[in-house]
């Protein structure tokens, strides 16, 4: 798992039938400070009603999305499983 924060929505008319009805998010990796570690977006499934601004975790494993979905027919490699609420870490 990874953070991430939310910095877009992705609206598409045409797309795999398995993908209809999912909600797809632009997201960038973040490190525990908060701040983007990447200059690189990635595509993301939003399983937890997630948006824009929002700090959350990504499973970014083909494997486990599609257990998560329940099957293997949709070409997904990245989905938002939780949104962050804060974070602590020890020194």
């Amino acid at each position: 798992m990874v953070l991430a924060k939310v910095i877009g929505n992705v609206v598409s008319t045409h797309k795999n039938n398995y993908l209809t009805g999912q909600k797809l998010l632009i997201v960038r990796t973040i490190g525990l400070d908060g701040n983007f570690d990447s200059d690189k977006d990635t595509i993301a499934i939003d399983t937890v009603d997630s948006g824009p601004g929002d700090t959350v975790i990504i499973v970014k494993e083909g494997d486990a999305v599609q257990q998560i979905l329940g099957h293997r027919n949709a070409p997904v490699h990245t989905m938002i499983v939780g949104i962050v609420d804060d974070i602590d870490v020890a020194e």
